[in-house]
C-alpha cells in the first residue's frame, strides 16, 4: 500500500489520508454487543427480526463478521475484544465479560454459545466462560461450536488434538 501511494499523485493520499480519519471519528463499538459500527447500536443489534435468548461470544469483531457472512446463525453477538492470557497481563477485567453476564440477565437469555478460536488462549477463555456461566443460572444452556476437520479436508494432514475434538464432536447422521 506504502509504495501504491508514493507512487499515486498528492491527491490519491489525501483522499486516503481523509478516509482514514473519516473511519476513527465515525466507527466506534456497540454498546450492546461492543462490535464494531457506524451506528449505536448496531444494526444486528437493532434487528427486531434476530432470534432473542441467543447470544454468539467471539473474540473479535473480524471474527463476528466472519460468522454472519456465512448466513447461518440468527441470534446475536458479545464481542469479548480478547481472550484470557495470563502471560500477556490480561484477565478477565480486560475482557467484556461483565458486560455479557449483565446481558443474560437482562435480555432474558437462554443459551450463550461461546466461538471462541481453537488456540490455546481461546480454549482456556471458553473453559472460564463455561465455569462462570454455567454457576449463573441453571436454565442457562452454554453451548461451544463444533472443532475438527475442515470441510475438503484430509485426515492424513490434520494434527492429533484436531482429530480428538473432531471425534468428540461427531454428529449423528441425519437423512
Amino acid at each position: 500500500m506504502a509504495l501504491y501511494v508514493l507512487r499515486s499523485d498528492k491527491e490519491v493520499a489525501e483522499r486516503l489520508a481523509r478516509s482514514l480519519l473519516e473511519v476513527k471519528e465515525k466507527i466506534q463499538s456497540c454498546s450492546i454487543c461492543f462490535n464494531l459500527t457506524d451506528e449505536n447500536p448496531c444494526s444486528i443489534c437493532r434487528n427486531q427480526d434476530r432470534a432473542d435468548g441467543t447470544i454468539c461470544v467471539v473474540e473479535t469483531p473480524s471474527d463476528q463478521l466472519a460468522l454472519e457472512e456465512c448466513g447461518s446463525f440468527k441470534g446475536r453477538y458479545h464481542v469479548l475484544h480478547g481472550v484470557l492470557s495470563p502471560l500477556d497481563g490480561i484477565g478477565p477485567e480486560n475482557l467484556r465479560i461483565g458486560e455479557l453476564l449483565e446481558r443474560i440477565d437482562a435480555e432474558g437469555i437462554k443459551e450463550v454459545i461461546l466461538a471462541t478460536n481453537p488456540t490455546t488462549e481461546g480454549e482456556a477463555t471458553a473453559s472460564f466462560l463455561f465455569k462462570l456461566l454455567s454457576n449463573k443460572k441453571a436454565d442457562l444452556k452454554v453451548t461451544r461450536i463444533a472443532l475438527g476437520v475442515p470441510m475438503g479436508g484430509d485426515l492424513k494432514y490434520m494434527d492429533r488434538m484436531t482429530i480428538e475434538r473432531a471425534l468428540k464432536s461427531r454428529t449423528p447422521i441425519s437423512p
